[in-house]
């Protein structure tokens, strides 16, 4: 992973010291809300509605041990004990008290971690896929080409007040786990036919209020030119993009007013002007930036499959662990093994200090002090020896981490909604452990097989409710919360938007609601079908014929 230079950690180092004269000065009186509004956000500090929440930056969702110990000191030291594990790679802190934000960062910038452009209208964390370098599917490792971004992006003086935020992710792989097409800008690895590396660019995806799948505007960008053409894109948006209403202020609207010929074409007029230009990448940086991303001390080993079989013959519940938990690995004798975050009973995503130190002793001995975070809300170890395997996965046990619902209905993406967060209009956390609860038989999450279920608790969509399979929304009705319901939503390859299912319901009728939805599901499935297959098979209207059948 990236190492700060001298210069990083000094830049870091006096972006805390100018950010704790601001908050004295905020404190003090001498400067108002307002202007300590911006300044807060470029610090990753929200107000929300019982206290602050601090996002800390992981870029692209990749964390040493020692970074992940500082996180666990940090969640004793000035937090209620836990920390949250965000839709973008990040981790978030919902209770640390506004005086202490400075110190906070003062002891992350220790570890070579800050809270720089984690919110605001600025470039966000780039994420991408939380197996990069290891997935056996990899065209490319996209980590270093993340990096180059990030490197470029964070104070980028042109960039730092756009009318937005703005959301890029990088894929390297033949499968999309980075969800490139709803994202402002999303870059796929290709090669051409010619063997040569480049990128295929996507613009104008997102979610919020008006969700939209992007775009793809070039077919083939040589890796040279990546950052000029990203330039071009950014220098477009700033441009043209509208700052008189915020709800209509992302690239999305912009590439839909426009049409995407037209803003593919005035991007390659920016372009020629930029491509030629200092932002041009050589191979020299390429491989600079590369050589913090290579391969850990891997041995030479052999497959495990016969013994871990026959492991499983003996402990079904590790048979059923390591069908959800565990993903194919590019070297012979390893596994990736994903750390479920999603129990009964607690909020996804969170972590308590205790476990975030657990996981870092487990990273130490299993998996060469490295871990990462996935959009999906998890942890992953990336790097764990075949045969220690079925020991690691007994400490997961002890340790609340080997859920066995790693793509079920349990393992769903939710905001913290009306609990934390003011822009909220209804509460997520309790809607996502009710149905939870209802669907704890693990044989029947099993049978129903892979399904996202993601919750918002407001049309920001921080859940992703419009990519799910099945998505609820939390929204507010003279008062009162109730929530939408959407199917057929899809995050992969060939993304696709959710559809609304019809009138909201209240919250203790969700259980009931998504059940019915499932039991259509399960009626009507072909062999080997997921529930997106059958969705697109059959429509909407037998799922809203269950569910509405009282009403007629």
């Amino acid at each position: 992973m990236y190492v700060y230079d001298e210069y990083d950690q000094k830049i870091v180092e006096e972006r805390v010291k100018q950010f704790r004269d601001q908050t004295r000065r905020y404190l003090a009186g001498e400067l108002s809300g307002e202007e300590y509004r911006p300044l807060r956000l470029q610090n990753g500090l929200y107000i929300q509605r019982y206290a602050p929440m601090l996002r800390i930056a992981v870029p692209y969702g990749l964390l040493n041990t020692k970074q992940v110990r500082k996180l666990a000191q940090i969640a004793r030291d000035y937090d209620k004990g836990y920390a949250h594990v965000s839709t973008r790679q990040n981790f978030q802190f919902n209770w640390p008290e506004l005086e202490e934000i400075p110190d906070i960062l003062a002891e992350l910038a220790t570890v070579q971690m800050h809270a720089i452009q984690t919110s605001g209208n600025c470039i966000r964390n780039t994420t991408t896929d939380q197996f990069a370098g290891v997935a056996a599917d990899e065209l490319v490792d996209p980590r270093p080409w993340c990096e180059i971004i990030r490197q470029w992006s964070t104070f980028h003086p042109e960039f730092a007040h756009l009318p937005r935020k703005f959301k890029i992710a990088v894929n390297g792989a033949k499968m999309d786990r980075a969800a490139i097409e709803v994202h402002d800008i999303g870059l796929e690895a290709v090669k051409n036919e010619a063997g040569e590396l480049g990128f295929r660019v996507l613009v104008g995806g997102g979610q919020g209020r008006t969700p939209y799948v992007g775009a793809f505007i070039k077919d083939f960008l040589p890796w040279q030119h990546l950052l000029t053409y990203l330039e071009a894109i950014l220098r477009v948006y700033n441009r043209y993009g509208r700052r008189d209403n915020k709800f209509k202020a992302r690239i999305k609207i912009l590439v839909k007013a426009l049409g995407e010929n037209v803003f593919a074409e005035k991007v390659e007029a920016e372009w020629a002007y930029l491509k030629d230009g200092p932002s041009m990448l050589i191979e020299a940086e390429v491989e600079r930036v590369s050589k913090f991303f290579v391969d850990p001390a891997y041995e030479a080993l052999e497959d495990q499959s016969e013994a871990l079989a026959k492991l499983e013959a003996e402990h079904p519940g590790f048979a059923r662990w390591r069908t959800r938990n565990t993903f194919p690995h590019k070297k012979p004798g390893y596994i990736a093994v994903t750390l479920s975050l999603k129990p009964i009973g607690t909020a996804p995503g969170d972590i308590t200090d205790k476990q975030l130190d657990a996981v870092a002793d487990l990273a130490d001995r299993y998996s060469f002090g490295e871990l990462r975070t996935s959009h999906t809300q998890n942890i992953i170890l990336a790097d764990v020896r075949q045969d220690q395997l079925f020991t690691l996965w007994n400490e997961l046990r002890e340790n609340g981490f080997a859920t066995p619902n790693v793509g079920l209905l349990t393992d769903m993406i939710c905001c913290p909604g009306g609990d934390f967060c003011s822009l909220a209009n209804a509460k997520s956390i309790p809607v996502a452990e009710s149905i939870q609860r209802r669907f704890d038989d693990l044989d029947y999450l099993f049978d129903i097989g892979d399904i996202d279920l993601n919750i918002s608790g407001c049309m920001n969509a921080c859940g992703h409710h419009h990519v799910g399979h099945i998505g609820i929304l939390g929204v507010d009705k003279k008062g009162e919360e109730f929530y939408q319901v959407s199917l057929g939503g899809y995050a992969g390859r060939d993304a696709s938007l959710a559809k609304i299912l019809g009138p909201s319901f209240a919250q203790e009728e969700m259980p009931d609601v998504i059940e019915k939805i499932i039991n259509v599901y399960v009626g009507q499935r072909t062999e080997d079908e997921r529930f997106i297959d059958t969705y697109r098979r059959i429509g909407i209207e037998p799922f809203k014929e269950r569910v509405y059948a009282k009403n007629h």
